[in-house]
């Protein structure tokens, strides 16, 4: 019997992504291992190998399709005998247990580049149901642009074939939907974003789509904030003797060693979760993960977004090896060559403003961890010591706590530990 083919799941929060590249074509043969397609999710760009033999008798999604479901057919597998007059007793897929003749591979590629396309035999037409039961044809992209404008596709007459419903049958119907929804959302009292489009002049403002990792960005933090009870600590740590070892450091390092303040800095939060293992934690709803080693995130800004690639066991590395991960992990982090075990996970982040002259600030805390440290930047202040003003250099620190799994005393414990490490950088050799 035909075997549906399905998109993957290429890590444990992705829900769809974009079919790049198919390596096969209609009537290939097929076996366990060879590599079918490419990947592409908001971060990263992966290769998928199939794990049954046959050969491929459709390909039902386009190369270049964007926001395609986890576990929806994208190909069909015909085994030995099989024909493609078989296809349509392909078995439709499993919503328990979804079946895949796809798995991914963890190998690093090139982003492709490519754009939307209709389905691979030119006719195949997505559909959307409406509450009459009536089927609307849209393309991929006229679809989400609706499903994001709110804009009902019924109402729509496709100038695409066949009467398709294509992206510029929209650009009217966008202009006009805010303010319709605006009232109607006055009218019956619903709780709904508000569209900023519906405040400004047509022609003042260029309207620029979001990319999948804006749009993921998007989704994660507005739920962080909606499910986690942020509260926030900030402490102050003095830098002079870090300074000091750091410059001492680098001037006997050996070429191609140079120690940045934040690497002293991953480490310090990195000793502190295991001096303070209660908070090394994550809520799990009925329970607390409590993990065994200090793995930390460091936030990298990309163009467009953020990424937090960790650096797993960073109690056990010292500064140059932490100094080594940390910049080859935020390059490839920039080119979107990382794996998704790179990125996805930690126990902790860090995220330091402190280049671009940021003195405080607060940051969102990113599940499924359960705090984020955001530095501030390391300054000259007055400060009293034995009644006498003097100058030291102050950095601002503000940890940002999950409540249900890090209390307020628990939270100062970690932070004090932390300025501990911060301000006498001998204990990191302990």
């Amino acid at each position: 019997m035909p075997t549906n083919i399905l998109m993957p799941a290429l890590s444990p929060t992705m829900e769809e992504g974009t079919l790049a590249k198919w390596h096969v074509k209609e009537g290939d043969e097929v076996k366990s291992g060879d590599v079918i397609a490419e990947i592409e999710t908001d971060k990263a760009t992966m290769e998928v190998e199939a794990v049954d033999e046959g050969r491929i008798g459709k390909l039902l999604v386009a190369e270049g399709t964007e926001g395609v479901a986890v576990n929806k057919p994208i190909a069909i597998l015909l085994e030995e005998g099989e024909e493609a007059a078989d296809i349509d007793n392909a078995p439709p897929p499993k919503k328990d247990e979804p079946k895949t003749s796809a798995k991914p591979e963890a190998k690093e590629v090139e982003k492709p580049r490519s754009s939307a396309t209709p389905s691979s035999d030119g006719n195949a037409r997505p559909t959307q149901a409406t509450g009459t039961g009536h089927r609307v044809f849209a393309s991929p992209l006229a679809r989400r642009i609706a499903e994001q404008q709110g804009i009902d596709l019924s109402a729509i007459s496709g100038s695409g074939p066949n009467g398709r419903i294509v992206k510029a049958d929209l650009e009217g119907a966008a202009k006009a939907a805010p303010k319709k929804q605006a009232a109607g959302a006055v009218a019956q009292g619903a709780a709904q974003s508000i569209d900023p489009r519906a405040y400004y002049a047509e022609g003042t403002f260029e309207e620029v789509s979001l990319d999948g990792m804006r749009r993921t960005i998007a989704r994660r933090l507005t739920q962080s904030m909606q499910e986690i009870p942020h509260f926030y600590l900030t402490i102050d740590c003095e830098l002079d003797e870090l300074l000091k070892a750091r410059k001492k450091l680098n001037d006997e390092a050996g070429e191609g060693v140079k120690l940045s303040v934040n690497d002293f800095l991953i480490r310090a939060a990195a000793l502190a979760l295991i001096k303070v293992p209660d908070a090394n934690v994550s809520f799990a709803g009925n329970a607390l993960l409590k993990h065994k080693s200090a793995d930390i995130g460091i936030a990298v800004a990309l163009e467009g977004g953020l990424i937090t690639p960790i650096i797993r066991n960073a109690d056990k590395k010292g500064l140059a090896e932490i100094s080594n991960e940390a910049k080859e992990l935020a390059e490839r982090a920039r080119n979107k060559k990382l794996k998704p075990n790179e990125y996805e996970g930690g126990s902790f982040s860090i995220s330091n403003l402190g280049m671009f002259g940021i003195k405080h600030f607060t940051a969102v805390i990113n599940p499924p961890q359960a705090a984020i440290l955001a530095v501030g930047k390391g300054e000259e202040r007055p400060v009293v010591r034995n009644g006498k003003v003097e100058v030291a250099t102050i950095m601002t620190v503000t940890m940002s706590c999950d409540h249900r799994a890090i209390d307020g005393a628990l939270g100062a414990r970690f932070l004090e530990a932390f300025r501990s490490f911060v301000e006498y950088p001998a204990r990191m050799l302990l």
